[in-house]
C-alpha cells in the first residue's frame, strides 16, 4: 500500500477547528493501535472519529486513508475500496494532487487483490501520471512498482488456467509478464539513481520471480543473487531466506542440482533460525527431491523423514501423504522393500481420505509392484480401486486448498498439490457456457414454437382463445409495437393460429410494457462540490468553492466497471488464519520437473532387485 496521510501530522490544524479535537483524539488512538498491530481496535476508533465528525478536510482524508489500509490488512477489501474512494474524492475536492496520487495508488492495490486488474491498472497509471507531473520521484517509483505488481498478478492468475511450465505460458500470459518486467526495470533504475537499496532489493526479487515464469532462469538467478546480497547487507533474514529458496528453484530448472542443494540448505538453516516450522518442512521436502535427482537416495530419505515428522506435527495431511510417497520411492531405490510397502500403503490411505483419485491410483500401482517383489499375492490384500461413489466425493482438501502468497517477493516456485481436478471442472464449466451460448444464438421464436408443438401438440387447440373475425374494430393499445406484429406475420397474408396468437399477446400485453420499463431521469450536469461533500461520512460542513474538476476520475472507473457484470467476477479467498500451515511448497515440484525433464526420469529410477529364493515367483524386475 502507498504511504497514507498520518493523523499525527494534522494535530495543529485540526485543533484549531471547532469541534475537531474529539475527532482528532480518536483518530490518533486508532492510528496508534494500527501501528501496534491491533487493526480491529484501530478501526473501531477510526469509526468513532467519523461519528464525532470534523470540518477539517485534511483530518478526514487521513482517517479515510488509514481506515482503507486497516481494512486492507484485515482482508475486508470491499470496505478498503470504499474508504480509498472516499479519500480520492476528498483529495480531488481539495485539489490535493499528491493526495490524489496516493489515494489512486491505494485504490489500485486494493483492486489488484480483488482481481479487478483493468480498474487497478487505470488507478495505478493515474498515480504515475500525477507523480510525474509533480516531479515527485519517490511517488513515481511507488507507482511503477505498483503497476509491475498488477501486471505480475494478472499474469499469474491467467497462467493458473492450465498446467504450464515456466517459459511455456500462452502469449496472453507472457504479455502481462513482459509488461511487469518493463515497469519493474523502470522502478529498479529509478531506485538506483535515488540510492534506495531496500527498494532495489524488492524490485530485484520481483524481477527474478517474473523472469522465472518467463523461463529466463539465468536472468532470474542474476536478479535473485542481487536480492540476496541486499538482504544480507540489511540483515533481512526473511528476505534472505526467500532469495535462497528462489535461487534453488531456478538452479533446478537449469539442471544445476548441486547448486540448488546448497541454496536449499541455506534456506533450511534460515527457517530454523527464524523459527518457521512450515518453511523448514518445505526446505526438507525440496532437499529430499533434489538429492533424489542426484541419486543420493539415503540422504533424500533422511530429509523426507524430517518432512514427514514436521507434517504430522503440523497436522498437514497433504504434506504427510506427499512425504509417504517420497519415502516409499526412496526406500524402494535403497532396496528396503518392506518399508517401501508400508509407506505406499500409508500414501494410499491418506490419498483416499483426501479424495485424491490420482494419488490412490499411483499408490495402488506401487503397492502391486512391491507385493510382487516381496512374493506376496498381488491381489489378495491389495486396496480396492476407487468406486464411482468415491470418485464423486469432494476433493477440496487436496485439489482446491491452495494458499497463495500475496507478496510479489514470496512467489511460490515449487508446487506440490496438482490442480488436475480443478482444471477439469473449469473446462467443464467452459463447455457448459459454450452450450448455453450456442443455444441462445438460435432463433428464439422458432425454437419456442418447435418445442411447444412437440411437447403440447395435443393441448394447443384447447389453450387457444377464440379470436374475433373483425380485427379492424378492435381498439389498438397505445404504444403498440408494430414492428413485432409485422415480424410475426411477415410474408403470410392468411395468419396462422401461431400468428394470431402472437397478435393477441401483443394487443393484450403492450399496455404493460411501458409500466415495466424503468424511467431514466436526467442527471444534473453541474454538481457542486458542496453536494458531493455532504455524502462523505464524518464531514460536518463543506466550505469549498463550486469549481468543477478538470476530469472526473471516479466516473472513468465507473465506466470501466460498468462493462463487467458483478456475478461474473470471482472473489478471491480471504486469508484464513485458522488454517493449518502447509509443510509443502505451494507449487508442485515433481509435477513441473517431470514435465520439464521427462527424458531423464527413467535414468533416475532405481531398479528393485528380486530376492534369490523367489525368482520362480517373479521373472522380471519391478521398477519403482
Amino acid at each position: 500500500m502507498s504511504v497514507s496521510a498520518s493523523a499525527e501530522n494534522l494535530s495543529t490544524d485540526a485543533q484549531s477547528c471547532d469541534g475537531g479535537s474529539m475527532c482528532l483524539e480518536l483518530a490518533l488512538e486508532g492510528e496508534r493501535l494500527c501501528k501496534a498491530g491491533d487493526c480491529r481496535a484501530g478501526v473501531a476508533f477510526f469509526q468513532a472519529a467519523i461519528q464525532a465528525g470534523t470540518d477539517d478536510l485534511r483530518t478526514l482524508s487521513a482517517i479515510y486513508s488509514q481506515l482503507g489500509n486497516a481494512y486492507f490488512y484485515l482482508g475486508d477489501y470491499n470496505k478498503a475500496m470504499q474508504y480509498h474512494k472516499h479519500d480520492l474524492t476528498l483529495a480531488r475536492t481539495m485539489n490535493d494532487k499528491l493526495g490524489e496520487a496516493k489515494a489512486s495508488g491505494n485504490l489500485g492495490n486494493t483492486l489488484k487483490v480483488m482481481g479487478k486488474f483493468a480498474e487497478a491498472i487505470q488507478c495505478c497509471k493515474r498515480h504515475l501520471e500525477i507523480s510525474r507531473a509533480l516531479g515527485d520521484r519517490l511517488s513515481e517509483g511507488r507507482a511503477l512498482y505498483n503497476l509491475g505488481n498488477v501486471y505480475h498478478a494478472q499474469g499469474k492468475q491467467l497462467g493458473r488456467v492450465g498446467q504450464n511450465d515456466p517459459g511455456h505460458f500462452p502469449q496472453e500470459v507472457r504479455d502481462c509478464l513482459m509488461q511487469a518486467v518493463e515497469y519493474y526495470e523502470e522502478n529498479l533504475e529509478l531506485m538506483r539513481s535515488l540510492g534506495d537499496r531496500q527498494a532495489m532489493g524488492r524490485a530485484c526479487g520481483n524481477l527474478g520471480n517474473t523472469c522465472y515464469l518467463l523461463g529466463d532462469f539465468a536472468r532470474a538467478i542474476r536478479y535473485h543473487t542481487e536480492r540476496l546480497q541486499i538482504a544480507q547487507e540489511f540483515g533481512d533474514k526473511a528476505a534472505e531466506r526467500r532469495a535462497n529458496s528462489n535461487l534453488g528453484n531456478s538452479h533446478i530448472f537449469l539442471g544445476q542440482f548441486e547448486n540448488a542443494a546448497e541454496h536449499y540448505k541455506r534456506t533450511l538453516a534460515l527457517a530454523e533460525e527464524l523459527g518457521d516450522a512450515a518453511v523448514e518442512a518445505q526446505a526438507c521436502y525440496s532437499l529430499g527431491n533434489t538429492y533424489t535427482l542426484l541419486r543420493e537416495y539415503r540422504i533424500a530419505e533422511e530429509y523426507h523423514a524430517r518432512h514427514l515428522t514436521a507434517a504430522r506435527k503440523l497436522q498437514d495431511r497433504v504434506g504427510e501423504g506427499r512425504a509417504c510417497w517420497s519415502l516409499g520411492n526412496a526406500h524402494a531405490a535403497l532396496g528396503n522393500h518392506e518399508k517401501a510397502l508400508y509407506y505406499a500403503n500409508e500414501h494410499y490411505n491418506i490419498s483416499k481420505e483426501l479424495g485424491d483419485v490420482l494419488g490412490m491410483a499411483t499408490a495402488q500401482m506401487n503397492i502391486s509392484d512391491l507385493r510382487k517383489v516381496l512374493g506376496m499375492p498381488a491381489e489378495a490384500e491389495s486396496p480396492p480401486a476407487p468406486s464411482i461413489e468415491e470418485d464423486r466425493t469432494p476433493r477440496t482438501p487436496f485439489n482446491a486448498l491452495r494458499v497463495r502468497r500475496q507478496s510479489m517477493e514470496q512467489l511460490s516456485l515449487i508446487q506440490i498439490t496438482p490442480d488436475n481436478k480443478k482444471k477439469e471442472s473449469e473446462l467443464d464449466n467452459e463447455k457448459k457456457h459454450e452450450v448455453v451460448r450456442t443455444e441462445s444464438e438460435e432463433n428464439p421464436v422458432d425454437s419456442f414454437f418447435d418445442l411447444l408443438s412437440r411437447c403440447q401438440s395435443e393441448r394447443m387447440d384447447e389453450q387457444r382463445a377464440t379470436l374475433n373475425a373483425n380485427k379492424e374494430n378492435r381498439p389498438k393499445p397505445k404504444g403498440s409495437n408494430n414492428k413485432l406484429q409485422r415480424s410475426a406475420s411477415s410474408g403470410n397474408k392468411n395468419p396462422s393460429p401461431n400468428d394470431a396468437m402472437l397478435d393477441m399477446i401483443t394487443d393484450l400485453q403492450s399496455e404493460r410494457m411501458d409500466s415495466q420499463r424503468a424511467e431514466l431521469r436526467p442527471v444534473p450536469k453541474k454538481l457542486s462540490k458542496e453536494s458531493k461533500g455532504t455524502s462523505l461520512p464524518g464531514l460536518r460542513t463543506q466550505q469549498t468553492t463550486s469549481t468543477k474538476p478538470e476530469d472526473d476520475f471516479l466516473d472513468m472507473i465507473a465506466r470501466v466497471q460498468g462493462s463487467r457484470l458483478e456475478d461474473q467476477r470471482s472473489e478471491l479467498p480471504r486469508p484464513k488464519p485458522e488454517e493449518r500451515p502447509k509443510t509443502v511448497p505451494d507449487d508442485d515440484f515433481f509435477a513441473q520437473l517431470m514435465r520439464a525433464q521427462a527424458g531423464r526420469m527413467e535414468d533416475q529410477r532405481a531398479t528393485i532387485p528380486l530376492q534369490e529364493n523367489r525368482q520362480n515367483k517373479s521373472g522380471s524386475n519391478a521398477k519403482k
